[in-house]
């Protein structure tokens, strides 16, 4: 007799649970993506597109952006322009101006990344300063006065400055006192800000504040949005070694750690998933509809900045949400959001949309004659589409007010099939109607066109006419004077010769 097997020691035993993922350490969109609230996971996907992370070297450009520390003496657009023509790339843009003397964070978009330039300019900045007092003051004044000087202030730009001099409201958020030297009358703070704050103009409103003046010594930006010093921030000679890199030895590693995709500025922004049968639709600029929706986070109101994203992590566009979370997790149809700014290229994903039962059909009643070109309802449209396909912007409230009437008279129980076909003849009684009324209003539209052409035709004749008349009347002056002239010289000859006679 063999020995039995214990089959439970070496077999999968099938279990009803479902496994975790630990979503934590996945890189930019896709971090904590298992925490999200699923509205469905049926959908085909389509196996275009890929991380961020993983783009060929080509498009890893074209939707990048670089964390630059800007040297003192250049201004912003020179060193934009400098990485443009070192990267040979079509387009480059900056996150904010900085004076040349300043140096510091500045994001330079690439590409289709410069679609995000706006949102960055507008965020929020933080600053390390240095003021020099013009007399004695101490520590104490210079932190009540940095302490008073917060919240909203009013600025008017120095005279050397970018903008306007015209006085503005800009919020400090946040000062704060990291030195002071009482010798040399020198301080240093950090402050956070309201974009198109003049740090410049805020170190003179110190002088007045502690009473002895004051100017900015040296300026250094340190935080443009959620981006800093301490990601990721590369100089102007890594990007041109990086670049030569890759020339010469082919080699895409230095460029792509000095290189960040464009998902990381947006990291803070509320997360929409897309399907991607969706994602063409979006990069056409239609508005992101409920069938669409895969996932979306908790915190999300009307009016709330999100980011529609791919289920590869890739950002697809910038969008206003039109729904609540709430309401996303328990609505059948309607706009999740509207879009403000489309970063995907059209395309990049395929087409996916009139390809539904019913899109079928209206094209193939569209060749036949049965509807418009734009698809709407004719006078040769069956009866059962007209049921079943109803457009209010087209005239058909008979039909809407048909159905009410049905419906109130199911509840009562008279339903029959002659108030069906009443129906359907006040329909098509107001279709011919609106007909009429269009022809009608295109008639007299077009009677006041031809009044209009010739109304500018006879004053142009007039115009003709007298412009003519001026002419030859110009004309008849002319041979008038000319005939006077020759009289006159007839007469001079004449005495002349009779003068000679004389003599």
């Amino acid at each position: 007799m063999g020995r039995k097997a214990n089959v439970g020691e070496f077999s999968i035993e099938p279990t009803s649970a479902v496994s975790k993922i630990d979503t934590s350490k996945w890189p930019l969109l896709l971090k904590n993506y298992d925490q999200m609230n699923v509205r469905t996971g049926h959908y085909t996907p389509i196996p275009v597109g890929c991380s961020p992370l993983k783009r060929e070297i080509k498009d890893y450009l074209k939707y990048g952006f670089i964390n630059l520390d800007k040297p003192a003496n250049p201004s912003s657009h020179e060193v934009v322009a400098w990485i443009r023509r070192i990267l040979r790339c079509e387009k480059t843009g900056h996150s904010g101006t900085l004076d040349p003397k300043v140096t510091g964070n500045l994001l330079v978009c690439i590409d289709r990344a410069t679609r995000l330039v706006k949102s960055q300019q507008g965020a929020g900045k933080e600053y390390v300063a240095v003021v020099r007092f013009h007399g004695k003051t101490t520590r104490a004044k210079f932190k009540n006065a940095l302490e008073q000087l917060t919240g909203a202030l009013f600025q008017r730009p120095p005279l050397i400055s970018a903008v306007k001099r015209r006085l503005r409201v800009r919020t400090i958020y946040k000062s704060t006192l990291l030195e002071f030297d009482e010798e040399r009358n020198l301080g240093v703070f950090h402050v956070a800000c309201q974009a198109g704050t003049y740090i410049r103009t805020l170190c003179v409103h110190l002088g007045l504040m502690t009473g002895v003046g004051a100017h900015m010594q040296e300026l250094r930006r340190v935080r443009s949005g959620h981006i800093g010093e301490k990601n990721n921030m590369v100089t102007l000679h890594d990007v041109l070694d990086a670049q030569w890199l890759l020339d010469n030895q082919g080699d895409e590693a230095y460029l792509r750690s000095i290189v960040q995709p464009l998902e990381a500025l947006l990291v803070n922004h509320k997360r929409i998933v897309v399907k991607d049968s969706a994602v063409n639709a979006v990069c056409y600029g239609a508005k992101f509809m409920i069938p669409g929706l895969l996932r979306f986070d908790n915190g999300i109101d009307i009016g709330t900045e999100v980011v529609l994203m791919s289920t590869k992590g890739e950002a697809i566009a910038v969008g206003i949400a039109q729904m609540t979370t709430a309401q996303m997790a328990f609505c059948d149809h309607g706009v999740v959001a509207k879009l403000k700014r489309v970063i995907m290229e059209r395309d990049h994903y395929p087409r996916r949309w009139g390809m539904g039962p019913v899109a079928g059909e209206k094209k193939k009643m569209i060749k036949a004659g049965l509807l418009d070109k734009h698809g709407k309802v004719t006078d040769k449209t069956p009866k059962d589409w007209v049921n079943k396909y109803k457009d209010l912007t087209q005239g058909n409230s008979a039909v809407a007010n048909a159905e009410v009437a049905l419906s109130s008279s199911n509840d009562a129980g008279i339903v029959k099939q002659d108030s069906m076909e009443v129906d359907e003849a006040a329909v098509s009684k107001k279709r011919k109607r609106d007909a009429d009324s269009d022809d009608d209003d295109e008639e007299p539209a077009k009677k006041v066109k031809k009044e209009k052409k010739d109304k500018k035709s006879k004053k142009k004749d007039k115009k003709d006419k007298s412009s003519k008349k001026k002419k030859s009347s110009d004309a008849d002056a002319e041979a008038k004077k000319t005939k006077k002239k020759d009289k006159k010289d007839k007469k001079d000859k004449k005495s002349k010769k009779k003068s000679k006679k004389k003599e």
